[in-house]
């Protein structure tokens, strides 16, 4: 679920990868390309398993990586054959300093109430989505203007081991409406992936990505499957079933 605090002119290019940490935990990344008029919050509701602890969700910075998704989209590279023409086709609750972000971790609907008005949605809104009643969420203040945002990254422990989430619900104004335009682009690793629209990348993570990421993000020994979701589409998160690989 992509939603702010307040609206925003625009967000686009959003990119998220996914990926089963050890034991039950979850491992996020969520960049994008963010237009607003003001400081906003964006808040990424996610099934945490007992969300009170103080150690259900933990926080990755990668301000030294804000090339994270252009260096994972070149594990999907594959030169053209010799002679070939070139593609040119374009690609009051605790505070964290994370890279650029402050950041939050609101273990339930209820302990909005202790974060910072301005970051928060209204209590309305989420009297319309019963379906995060046990969620927590992670809370990611973002500064006004036009610009990427480098990656923001977490490790969260899941409530369902067997489905991988994405947060892809958007709530731009404060309103939730049933269809919204999606420009997401989707990652994940280490899984066999259920149909065909899940493209494998020909290459592995330590042929394209630094060994320097931190909290064990990416597995450097395997490939990366991507799915593209543009247009209005149906407006919910995506859980993915699949198997881990052998």
């Amino acid at each position: 679920m992509c939603c702010f605090s307040a609206e925003i002119r625009s967000v686009t290019n959003t990119q998220i990868f996914a990926r089963f940490g050890p034991g039950q935990t979850q491992h996020v990344v969520y960049a994008m390309s963010l237009d607003t008029s003001r400081s906003v919050a964006m808040i990424l509701p996610l099934p945490v398993q007992d969300a009170q602890q103080p150690d259900a969700l933990k926080f990755h910075n990668l301000e030294a990586h804000p090339n994270f998704f252009s260096d994972l989209e070149r594990a999907f590279y594959v030169p053209p054959p010799p002679g070939a023409k070139a593609s040119t086709a374009a690609p009051m609750l605790p505070v964290e300093v994370v890279g650029a972000y402050e950041a939050s971790f609101v273990p339930s609907v209820a302990d909005f109430a202790r974060l910072d008005r301005r970051f928060r949605l209204p209590e309305k809104t989420w009297s319309s989505l019963p379906q995060y009643r046990d969620f927590a969420f992670a809370v990611f203040k973002l500064r006004r203007g036009r610009h990427d945002v480098h990656p923001m990254a977490f490790t969260f422990r899941a409530q369902d081991e067997g489905r991988l989430f994405f947060p892809t619900m958007h709530i731009h104004d404060g309103e939730v409406h049933e269809e919204a335009e999606f420009h997401h682009t989707l990652y994940c690793q280490g899984l066999r992936m259920g149909g065909k629209a899940w493209t494998e990348s020909p290459k592995i993570a330590s042929q394209v990505m630094s060994r320097e990421l931190p909290g064990g993000l990416v597995s450097p020994d395997h490939h990366f499957h991507k799915l593209s979701l543009y247009g209005m589409l149906p407006n919910h998160d995506i859980a993915v079933p699949a198997r881990l690989l052998v």
